[in-house]
């Protein structure tokens, strides 16, 4: 079964730090490009990141990130895993959602999704 799981939530204060993992199970992880979103309360679901499949010939730039995150937040793989890991420091409130990864099977769509995990950052 092809599937993508998150872990990793949790509630923390502002200022904290939490690392959340996407296992991915029944596809090679690391010939997708993958992406972390978020979806806060009465809000649309926003991108956060996206990391591209390893190999890629593309010259630009592997990793991208929402304003709101940069400097903040970390994207990476590990591919003897088949993992894709969003590591968020200085959490603020702003960023209480639940977070999403999901793979990208083209430049503007993503076709596979986890449940979420829900990240709650206190003041």
């Amino acid at each position: 079964q092809v599937q993508l799981v998150e872990s990793g939530g949790g509630l923390v204060q502002a200022g904290d730090s939490l690392r959340l993992s996407c296992a991915a199970s029944g596809l090679t992880f690391s010939t997708h490009t993958v992406g972390w979103f978020r979806q806060a309360p009465g809000k649309e679901r926003e991108f956060v990141a996206s990391i591209r499949r390893s190999g890629d010939t593309w010259t630009g730039l592997s990793e991208e990130y929402a304003d709101s995150v940069k400097g903040r937040f970390t994207i990476s793989r590990d591919n003897d895993e088949n993992t894709v890991y969003l590591q968020m420091n200085s959490l603020k409130p702003e960023d209480t959602a639940v977070y999403y990864c999901a793979r990208r099977m083209s430049p503007t769509k993503y076709d596979l999704w986890g449940q979420g995990t829900q990240v709650t950052v206190s003041s």
